[in-house]
């Protein structure tokens, strides 16, 4: 199975005609196997996203934004962990977006995630994101009296001025050297209850185990009509969403990982070129460290 054929499944290339309902949260695209098979395929990925990572750094010419959202316990987390685990730290940056903090909600929206963009030639993850805006505050409206806008500007039309205003971002972004990935972890609300459970039942669980989930879960169908509407009006070419299936926790690692390695694959990443001259030099100093040994 190739990557492309994987990824085409769960890319949305045709924003317009997408329907949240038609993926299956447990869908495993036929991959069968026994742990071992499937730890060495992601194992293998790993490795092939290590060494893109080194090139990207080297070459400082790109950014890439990866931008991880879903319902909680939808394995965000574990998709850092153990995709990400392999690349060096010194180029990557982890961002976890939590409730706003008082200070921030007296800026626009996006200011917040514009101050922790990544660099050039680092990967930057945003663990939930300025989506947050057009999910969470969407479900809950009341939400935007704490942002201080003008009452004038606060109508029917805020969310599709919204949606305008990531889509012009996100633009800027690419066109300024920013690859952008963007996955939707899917879960389903019964995984989602086997989860919090699970969190519940083990003792080195229960820190994550937050009151709010389990409020959060009465709005699931307007959160799944949030999140369809983010897709089809946010999913763009320069700035694909991939909606990942992922009740099971090993294939939404694997897909998040290839579409990481095939993305970054196609920028022709490559180390810089040493000059003649600097060539040269290095012949110099290389004889004169050889030199020293047989001292």
């Amino acid at each position: 199975m190739t990557a492309e054929r994987l990824l085409r499944s769960y890319r949305i290339d045709d924003p317009d005609r997408f329907r949240l309902d038609s993926f299956r949260c447990d869908d495993t695209d036929e991959i069968d196997g026994d742990k071992d098979d499937i730890k060495a395929m992601l194992a293998r990925d790993i490795e092939k996203l290590a060494d893109l990572q080194k090139r990207l750094y080297a070459q400082n010419r790109w950014a890439v934004l990866v931008v991880l959202q879903g319902m909680d316990t939808a394995g965000k987390d574990g998709v850092i962990t153990h995709v990400m685990g392999g690349v060096n730290p010194q180029g990557c940056e982890v961002h976890p977006f939590k409730a706003p903090t008082d200070h921030e909600l007296e800026h626009s929206f996006l200011r917040r995630p514009a101050l922790v963009l990544p660099e050039r030639g680092h990967i930057g993850i945003f663990n939930r994101s300025y989506y947050e805006e057009v999910l969470v505050v969407r479900v809950h409206p009341e939400l935007l009296k704490r942002q201080k806008l003008p009452p004038q500007l606060i109508g029917r039309s805020v969310w599709k001025e919204r949606f305008e205003d990531i889509r012009a971002f996100e633009r800027h972004l690419a066109r300024n050297g920013t690859l952008i990935l963007k996955f939707f972890l899917h879960v389903s609300k019964e995984e989602q209850r086997r989860r919090l459970l699970d969190r519940l039942e083990e003792p080195d669980k229960r820190w994550k185990f937050d009151m709010n989930d389990i409020a959060e879960r009465k709005f699931w169908p307007k959160y799944m009509a949030a999140y369809q509407d983010v897709v089809r009006a946010t999913s763009r070419p320069h700035a694909p969403w991939y909606v990942v299936p992922a009740d099971h926790k090993w294939f939404a690692r694997l897909v998040v990982a290839r579409a990481l390695v095939q993305a970054l694959d196609r920028l022709d990443l490559s180390y810089p070129i040493v000059g003649a001259g600097a060539l040269k030099e290095m012949r110099k100093v290389k004889r004169a460290l050889r030199a020293e040994r047989r001292r």
